[in-house]
């Protein structure tokens, strides 16, 4: 078997399973119990040290 073949074996079996495990694992990241804080600063950084346009 040739290494193109080997490659695209892998990249057909193995790394698609990783890619997919990694991809439910960013997605699932935001919702972590311990995020809520982060999320709550980073969605209110945009408003610091601003006067409301006075």
């Amino acid at each position: 078997m040739s290494l193109y073949e080997q490659l695209r074996h892998f990249a057909d079996s193995y790394a698609l399973v990783a890619i997919f495990v990694i991809f439910l694992g960013l997605c699932a990241w935001p919702f972590r119990p311990g995020a809520r804080t982060h999320n709550h600063n980073a969605a209110h950084s945009i408003f610091k040290d601003q006067d409301d346009g006075e």
